[in-house]
């Protein structure tokens, strides 16, 4: 007996992965899908678990270079062709040498290529030739305070700044809360405003900011996935976002 296969559907597409490095209290994955192609896939690893609400401590621990490092190995059996670090104050909490870091082990554990959340902001400003911001955060005024101090110190002015004081429960905030951080942040002398923390929601409301505010809106998410993408020769989707040169 023969058995017929021409009848056998296709393989499934040809992926390329992309490796995620995620806070252990990361509840937005499925976001970081939405700016994702379909020939790409996200394979996630977090860090450890550790009680701490979001202050400097935590962002120190979730940004270790050491805990990142063991993370990346994790997902090296799928062979992702570029990792993310996706926690914007784990990767400026220790400023621009602290983010280089980050990178370097990526590399040393055996990324083929790496990036971080806050040094894809700084790609992302460089490429919409912002160099005064507003800064909208969740955080209390020390993280975000690490924020402005990282900035500043790869030559971004902080023109603009606002923050909610949140220390746990970030994914929760809803879109028009974040709104109306964003507004309030924002100032005449900002070229463009950026939203901090991977875990707070914002596809849905990049679009829709930019046209009211009339400058670009940058926020975690949609840089980390940005630069990733850009990384392997990919472009994100996002409708009506000037990061991703789709007006």
């Amino acid at each position: 007996m023969t058995t017929n296969t021409s009848a056998a559907p296709p393989g499934p597409p040809v992926q390329t992965g992309v490796g995620v490095i995620v806070p252990y209290d990361m509840a937005l994955d499925r976001e970081l899908w939405r700016w994702t192609p379909d020939d790409v896939a996200l394979f996630f690893t977090r860090t450890p678990f550790s009680p701490l609400p979001v202050t400097v401590e935590m962002a120190e621990q979730v940004g270790d270079a050491e805990a990142v490092s063991r993370c990346t190995r994790d997902l090296v059996t799928v062979s992702p062709a570029v990792y993310a670090y996706g926690c914007t104050s784990g990767s400026f909490v220790r400023g621009v040498q602290g983010e280089r870091q980050l990178v370097e082990a990526m590399c040393a554990a055996g990324a083929p290529s790496a990036v971080t959340t806050s040094g894809a902001l700084l790609a992302a400003l460089r490429q919409l030739g912002a160099e005064r911001v507003a800064i909208a955060t969740p955080y209390d005024p020390d993280v975000t305070e690490r924020l402005r101090l990282f900035l500043r110190e790869a030559g971004v002015d902080v023109v603009g700044s606002s923050h909610l004081g949140l220390s746990t429960d970030i994914w929760k905030v809803p879109y028009a809360r974040t709104a109306e951080l964003v507004a309030q942040a924002d100032h005449a002398e900002a070229d463009a405003i950026v939203i901090s923390c991977t875990n707070l929601p914002t596809y849905d409301v990049i679009a829709p900011l930019e046209a009211r505010l009339g400058k670009p809106v940058i926020s975690a998410n949609q840089a980390t996935m940005w630069a990733a993408l850009r990384a392997i020769g990919r472009q994100a989707t996002g409708p009506g976002q000037r990061l991703l040169g789709d007006h």
